[in-house]
């Protein structure tokens, strides 16, 4: 049998396959009024439509835990009833289809606020649907992104109530797996960076301060979460400088500390928080961050970035470099992906009724 068409099982979810979906923003929720943050027909057929190709996990895009929590005002989020309800039809969907859903929690940070990426993602003021962004310390992301307002110690506080309360209604909207957005510049990883963190208090300097609200964060997510259902956390290992950002040897040490606090998987991707990193980009090029991950520590781990060909995510699992491959921008051009790679590596996927001529 192919090993990325293998199932796995983490605590009592088993996802069918190693062929995973990213968590990509799609910026296409209304920004304001009642359906502010609510997923709609565009969502629905987005990840209805990877379910179908075979995908064993379907990661939800980025959804804020707050409003102010959005990475843009058109994100979707976990902050009141509405927005569980309409998930639900998008969760009932994808595991009819045998795909198990999750859903990746976030908080924008510094970064929030910003426009449609396709309208040139520039920050926005109250004027364009934004609000004034937060983060551990007063500095901005860019020249063009406003100084943040720096965190009280109590509003810390609130925003690890806001995760815990987004995933019991996550949970609530029929989601298997929870995954913190730890990476790319937004809040969590903005407290975990030197780079961006630039405290003095309990959550700043020393390693322990500066990774104590991701774990406070861990902790009132695991709380909540069912103890048969997974939680990922999603990192990027390395802030891509030479000196002053979180490194590769930061993330294998905070890897085991996550393991220790009850993560059942880290989704290891790269950068996003220093606008100015150069980063040598190529096919594969984030994969031995998760093999050393997984080499060094004993949490399993999601390789991520340029993972395009069947045969190369294939080699990634067989060798034991990560334990499943998350496809990003590949399956937004092919979301049959899954079910291509399976007939070419002799693997299986469910296919639906509907869809079997093309087997």
């Amino acid at each position: 049998m192919s090993a990325l068409f293998e199932p796995i099982t983490l605590r009592e979810v088993t996802i069918p396959n190693r062929v995973w979906m990213s968590p990509m923003c799609q910026y296409s929720a209304e920004p304001e009024g009642p359906a502010a943050g609510v997923p709609h027909d565009w969502h629905f057929a987005h990840y209805a439509a990877r379910a179908t190709g075979g995908t064993g996990l379907i990661m939800v895009e980025a959804t804020a835990v707050s409003p102010e929590g959005r990475i843009s005002p058109y994100d979707l989020g976990l902050w009141n009833d509405t927005q569980v309800e309409a998930f639900r039809r998008i969760t009932r969907f994808l595991a009819a289809q045998g795909a198990v859903p999750g859903v990746q929690l976030a908080h924008g940070g510094r970064k929030a606020s910003t426009d449609q990426p396709w309208r040139g993602g520039a920050p926005v003021g109250p004027e364009a649907h934004g609000w004034q962004p937060v983060a551990p310390s007063a500095v901005p992301f860019d020249e063009r992104h406003p100084v943040p307002t720096e965190l009280t110690v109590d509003q810390i506080g609130e925003i690890v109530g806001q995760f815990a309360a987004a995933a019991r209604r996550a949970l609530d909207a029929g989601f298997e797996i929870a995954e913190i957005h730890g990476a790319h510049g937004y809040l969590v990883n903005e407290f975990l960076s030197p780079h961006t963190n630039h405290r003095t208090d309990a959550y700043g300097g020393s390693y322990e301060n500066r990774t104590r609200f991701a774990l406070e964060v861990v902790d009132a997510v695991r709380e909540v979460w069912p103890e048969g259902k997974p939680v990922f956390f999603r990192i990027s290992a390395t802030d891509w400088l030479q000196d002053g950002g979180w490194t590769p040897q930061d993330t294998v040490r905070f890897a085991r500390d996550l393991h220790a606090h009850g993560v059942d998987l880290l989704d290891v991707s790269t950068g996003g928080n220093a606008p100015g990193a150069m980063i040598p980009t190529g096919p594969g090029y984030q994969v031995p961050f998760a093999a050393r991950v997984k080499a060094e520590t004993p949490l399993p781990v999601g390789a991520v970035g340029m993972i395009t060909e069947a045969e190369q995510a294939e080699k990634i699992i067989a060798n034991g470099e990560a334990d499943a491959v998350f496809l990003g921008r590949e399956l937004l051009r092919n979301p049959s992906w899954a079910r291509q790679a399976a007939r070419e590596l002799g693997g299986e996927v469910r296919v639906p009724d509907q869809y079997h001529r093309s087997v």
